[in-house]
């Protein structure tokens, strides 16, 4: 499998930003559960290797990004669709064409799409802040 690379490409950061959004979300990160206590007291006093994962990216940032993309899928099903399932749910473009009855070149266009439309929005909040 190819890996993902974003740096020295246009709308690279976007990417880099949904790439982390995407194994945040995956992890659970923004989600409340509750945790027993006993769960608590053996992972505190267990010598374990990993732990809590150190994320680059903030639940702030995390967060705004989801937003963006809920507001992308609530304007355009279908690129909304591709570009969580892409970077949320780390489906290959080549699944997530096939998934839809289109080669994936197509299915690269639509997200590269979503990426510039969801790259507009943070830029947008950024000049707001």
């Amino acid at each position: 499998m190819k890996k993902r690379e974003y740096t020295n490409k246009p709308l690279g950061d976007t990417e880099w930003l949904l790439e982390q959004w995407g194994w945040w979300r995956m992890d659970g990160m923004g989600v409340p559960r509750y945790v027993s206590p006993s769960f608590v007291l053996i992972r505190d006093n267990t010598n374990c290797v990993g732990g809590i994962k150190a994320y680059v990216l903030t639940d702030g940032v995390a967060l705004v990004v989801d937003r963006a993309v809920a507001r992308l899928a609530a304007r355009d099903k279908q690129m909304g669709d591709f570009v969580w399932l892409y970077f949320g749910a780390k489906w290959p473009a080549l699944r997530v064409g096939n998934a839809n009855g289109m080669c994936e070149r197509k299915a690269r266009e639509i997200i590269k799409a979503g990426v510039a439309w969801i790259d507009g929005v943070l830029e947008g909040m950024q000049e707001v802040a």
